[in-house]
């Protein structure tokens, strides 16, 4: 059973935070959860007196806190008129750690932010910023794209089709059991994933004598059948479920699949969040969040 009862959505006041805001919003209304809206005034300590001191690294003057505080509150509008209860945070520090500490402290159950900022060196600092966010946040992350489907950003989130990448480690089921939920709230349908990635990269070693096309065929057959057995019982009923089995590089299939079946969203398991974690986070899921066109919730395992 999934519980989301309090959502973050950090903003730069982008164009890019309004479609994040759109998604927490309706994410907000389908679990009763409240919304939370947090910018974050970038401050760090000064540095050494011979180095030069980035202008925007001075503290937040009265005035200048006055006009933020109003913009999150325009920011927020659209959530406010749908009946929503959500609140303006403004904080200052590093824009990572502010994030994570206020998600971490408010025990927020899901994080929702764009993946790209305004322009020029901002872009590159917002994405940077979500990545790391992505890295480090102890509740699932549900990213969103400068394209959404050519979705206007003040107009409500649809999710209508659900992509789940599914290698059967613990964090894909339990990215599953989200999928599921989330399909439940918005009548979507669900596709299931799994890429046998490892003969299709690597290719079979010449001493091998078996028919290796039957071989692979056997594997995409069981897989195809453990893929099935994770349908909920009854799913048909709420969801229009799938199950597809490729061969490929794992980013590669899930960003093709998701193209393929128009999804509105991808649903993906990460591990923890041990240094392991962070050499080869880059994988899979960065090339996933980078690429898609499409928000992408990921769902973190200790």
């Amino acid at each position: 059973m999934i519980t989301i009862r309090r959502i973050v959505c950090p903003t730069d006041f982008s164009e890019f935070s309004k479609r994040a805001l759109s998604c927490a919003g309706a994410l907000a209304r389908w679990y009763g959860a409240s919304l939370t809206a947090v910018h974050v005034y970038p401050f760090f300590p000064p540095p050494p007196s011979e180095i030069p001191i980035d202008p925007r690294g001075v503290p937040l003057q009265a005035d200048l806190r006055v006009r933020l505080i109003a913009e999150l509150r325009r920011f927020l509008e659209p959530a406010r008129r749908a009946g929503l209860p959500a609140e303006a945070v403004l904080l200052e520090g590093d824009p990572v750690k502010e994030i994570i500490h206020h998600a971490r402290d408010g025990n927020a159950d899901l994080i929702v932010l764009g993946t790209h900022g305004r322009s020029g060196f901002e872009r590159l600092m917002l994405g940077s910023v979500a990545e790391r966010v992505l890295r480090l946040a102890p509740c699932p992350v549900l990213t969103v794209p400068r394209q959404t489907g050519g979705q206007a950003a003040h107009e409500a989130a649809v999710f209508k089709h659900i992509l789940c990448p599914v290698d059967f480690s613990e964090p894909s089921l339990r990215a599953l059991e989200y999928a599921f939920s989330l399909a439940r709230e918005s009548n979507a349908g669900v596709t299931l994933l799994h890429s046998t990635e490892a003969l299709a990269e690597q290719g079979t070693p010449e001493s091998l004598t078996f028919n290796v096309p039957e071989f692979r065929r056997e594997l995409e057959r069981q897989a195809k059948e453990r893929l099935m057995a994770l349908i909920p019982a009854g799913a048909g009923d709420w969801c229009r479920p799938s199950a597809v089995v490729t061969s490929g590089k794992a980013w590669r299939e899930i960003i093709t699949m998701a193209t393929e079946r128009q999804a509105d969203l991808i649903v993906m398991g990460v591990l923890g969040r041990g240094a392991i974690d962070l050499m080869l986070f880059g994988s899979t899921t960065q090339h996933v969040v980078r690429q898609s066109t499409c928000p992408v919730l990921t769902v973190r395992t200790a």
